[in-house]
């Protein structure tokens, strides 16, 4: 049946965000890869439906769920600021398929210096179209996601070449962890880097009705992005320890020692498997819309909102991706 009153709101991600199944359930949708197929048609389609049911048309035939097929499509391609489309590979859609490509290289080609910098630099290099694609408006400039971009691609490669000569003497079984201890690191650079000016500035609190208090505050900024780092790291420890401890085992097998060969596809179809559910069930660890006590802010922002006419006791802000 079409749609009548009262409208949907669109606005809001369609599942419950407070809950953590709403939250997996919104980016086991917003990671699927199928939406990479989609033709130039379909997603102008989808953009179409969304602009127009947005601006109160109302659309003839329409159901419910064919309204949130057709945001969920346009969400996996447009940019939810500028409503630009985004290049094919910085979509959150393409993160399953380009990551188990790169991680499961890294994983395969660990044992060379130039194999290490080569994937480290290809995954930072990846990470950095992602997030030049999703960067908020002018909330990010391109200046600091080029910082990001050499900090984390340095740090990446530093650190595993540094891990590497450690642990040269300690077999084979640790040495394939070198990938995750640089991921991590590198997770833990760019990401603040990338951000930076939240740090210096603050980012900017809403109250619970997503309307904008018009205060920024330091403290929710480093909460923030504190918990993307926690959530980015969770989603390559099951992808980065799990194969090789696999791998560790079918290597002994007589199988992989007529055919190394394929060592690679294994790793890869591997990691593409286990990040089709990391990264969804990782990204809902913590809510988009992520609240703070006013009384853990800053003195100089905590007195500002207690100074409103009815001042709240908890704020919100959107902890990124």
């Amino acid at each position: 049946m079409s749609i009548e009153q009262p409208r949907v709101n669109i606005s809001e991600p369609r599942y419950d965000q407070n809950t953590y199944g709403g939250r997996a359930r919104h980016f086991f949708i917003t990671t699927n890869p199928l939406n990479l197929l989609a033709t130039n048609q379909q997603l102008e389609h989808a953009k179409s439906i969304v602009v127009r049911y947005r601006n109160g048309e109302r659309i003839n035939g329409l159901t419910e769920n064919d309204l949130w097929r057709a945001k969920h499509l346009y969400d996996s391609a447009f940019h939810p600021v500028t409503n630009e489309k985004m290049v094919l590979f910085g979509r959150m859609s393409s993160q399953v398929p380009m990551n188990m490509s790169i991680t499961g290289c890294m994983l395969a080609f660990h044992k060379t210096t130039p194999a290490i910098i080569f994937w480290q630099w290809m995954n930072q290099s990846y990470n950095s179209v992602v997030n030049y694609s999703n960067k908020a408006g002018s909330n990010v400039s391109d200046r600091q996601l080029a910082m990001s971009y050499v900090l984390g691609t340095s740090g990446a490669v530093g650190t595993a070449l540094w891990i590497k000569s450690l642990v040269k003497n300690l077999g084979p079984m640790v040495a394939r962890f070198v990938p995750f201890a640089a991921v991590a690191a590198a997770n833990c650079i760019n990401i603040p880097c990338m951000r930076s000016r939240e740090l210096m500035e603050g980012i900017a609190l809403m109250d619970q009705d997503r309307n904008d208090l018009d205060l920024t505050s330091k403290t929710a900024a480093r909460k923030a992005i504190g918990m993307v780092v926690v959530s980015r790291i969770l989603i390559a420890t099951p992808v980065m320890v799990i194969p090789p401890l696999v791998m560790n085992q079918l290597d002994k097998k007589a199988l992989m020692k007529r055919a190394p060969w394929l060592n690679a596809p294994i790793q890869v179809m591997l990691v593409g498997f286990i990040l089709a559910f990391a990264t969804p069930l990782c990204c809902a660890l913590f809510p988009q819309k992520s609240s703070m006590d006013v009384s853990s802010l800053e003195a100089e922002v905590r007195k500002k909102l207690e100074a409103l006419p009815n001042p709240p006791k908890t704020v919100y802000f959107n902890k990124g991706l």
